[in-house]
């Protein structure tokens, strides 16, 4: 198991555009992901599932987790923390 905890630092945090992302990203993977707001206290959800992405709320400055399960788990954590930290490919906050 791999996981990463994260701070949200882009305008709007998983919704629209940087969700998409997100699981397009997710989906590449054989892993298990899974991602939940700590910020907000909810349970984890699909990291591959756009709808349950987006039940997470989570917004600017709020602390995600996102958790990986599998035979490409190291890479799957490395390349949604690359993802968050690069702000979704979006200027300014």
């Amino acid at each position: 198991m791999q996981q990463v905890t994260l701070t949200l630092t882009n305008a709007v945090g998983l919704h629209a555009r940087p969700a998409a992302l997100f699981v397009q990203t997710a989906a590449r993977f054989r892993s298990n992901i899974t991602v939940r707001n700590v910020t907000r206290g909810t349970p984890p959800v699909n990291a591959k599932a756009i709808l349950a992405v987006l039940t997470l709320g989570a917004e600017h400055g709020h602390v995600i987790e996102i958790v990986a399960e599998g035979p490409d788990e190291a890479d799957a954590v490395a390349a949604l923390k690359a993802l968050v930290e690069s702000r979704f490919g979006e200027d300014g906050g």
